[in-house]
């Protein structure tokens, strides 16, 4: 199991980057919080992980914080919530709003992401509601692997970039086309539009 990685930041597109350790370039799949938290490429980094097998792939997920790949790992054990699905769910709400919809059975929210539909709603509600510990979520930090060592250039196509990220976090592409439309997105680097439509589409 590969539960931590420190290197440099070579590439990233989110949700993807890719970190180079000891000359060795490990692909990794991370949550929209971890990547507003990023330094500028080629800058070194720590990040949590989660090793994912499978028949047909090997997947790295990483994290900025114990306390998130903590509750990503409690998200996959439960049954109808994939790995993919954890990610997406991690990305569109902080560890502490999440856990505060659960607490208060906010099915309505969680239906908002992407995948997830009523029942998986009520599921999640169901059986994280026992999960959840008091130590974990009790204020979203943890112990956080990532320095933020300067914001990340802005690129000339941020706004495609954003659309491309929230399509692989689940959205439909029409969707997220909209998601992005809707924010003012001048002078927005991608990560911060993908913020703006993350948070808009939540809090409706």
């Amino acid at each position: 199991m590969i539960g931590r990685l420190r290197g440099q930041v070579v590439w990233k597109q989110a949700p993807q980057l890719l970190i180079d350790v000891n000359g060795v370039g490990y692909e990794v799949e991370a949550t929209m919080s971890t990547f507003y938290t990023l330094p500028l490429e080629n800058s070194e980094i720590t990040l949590y992980t989660h090793l994912v097998v499978r028949e047909d792939a090997q997947l790295l997920y990483g994290f900025a914080s114990e306390a998130e790949r903590a509750m990503f790992r409690s998200l996959i054990r439960i049954n109808g919530v994939g790995a993919k699905m954890a990610l997406t769910i991690l990305s569109g709400m902080s560890i502490d709003d999440f856990a505060f919809c659960i607490r208060e059975g906010d099915s309505a929210t969680l239906t908002r992401l992407p995948g997830v539909g009523k029942k998986t709603a009520e599921r999640l509600i169901i059986e994280m509601r026992d999960r959840l510990d008091k130590q974990m979520v009790a204020g979203a930090s943890g112990v956080t692997a990532v320095e933020v060592v300067g914001a990340s250039p802005q690129r000339k196509d941020a706004v495609g970039d954003a659309v491309s990220a929230l399509v692989a976090l689940g959205y439909k592409a029409q969707e997220a086309s909209r998601m992005v439309r809707s924010i003012k997105s001048e002078g927005l680097g991608s990560e911060a539009i993908i913020r703006a439509a993350l948070q808009a589409t939540v809090i409706k």
